[in-house]
């Protein structure tokens, strides 16, 4: 319930329900919801209100269910993520860690600095 209600304000101080979403998915034996990161770092819920709007974001070829926000909501709890987002802009890849060099085996007497 919102307690505050303005003219000039754009946006609820609650969100509607968003309804029926395309949600993404990871594809194999199992369909398993996907999870995201918001740019701070915490976990978040996503949907996409259209197909059109996933292929957009995710490429037209990513596998993905129909939820509606309640059950999503419900499935991301127990993992962690509290948040919903719907149909975001813009995704990055997953960050990947660059191979640790090995160490140098003929590197000479350790050079001391005073």
């Amino acid at each position: 319930m919102c307690l505050f209600q303005y003219d000039d304000e754009s946006e609820p101080e609650e969100p509607v329900p968003a309804g029926s979403l395309i949600v993404p998915v990871r594809p194999g034996a199992e369909v398993l919801v996907r999870m995201f990161r918001t740019p701070l770092g915490a976990r978040t819920a996503v949907g996409f209100t259209s197909p059109e709007r996933l292929a957009a974001v995710l490429g037209p070829h990513h596998p993905w269910i129909r939820l509606s926000e309640s059950v999503l909501r419900a499935l991301a709890e127990p993992l962690g993520a509290a948040a919903l987002t719907v149909d975001p802009t813009l995704t990055a890849p997953a960050v990947r860690t660059a191979p640790v060099p090995a160490p140098c085996r003929d590197a000479g007497p350790a050079l001391r600095t005073a």
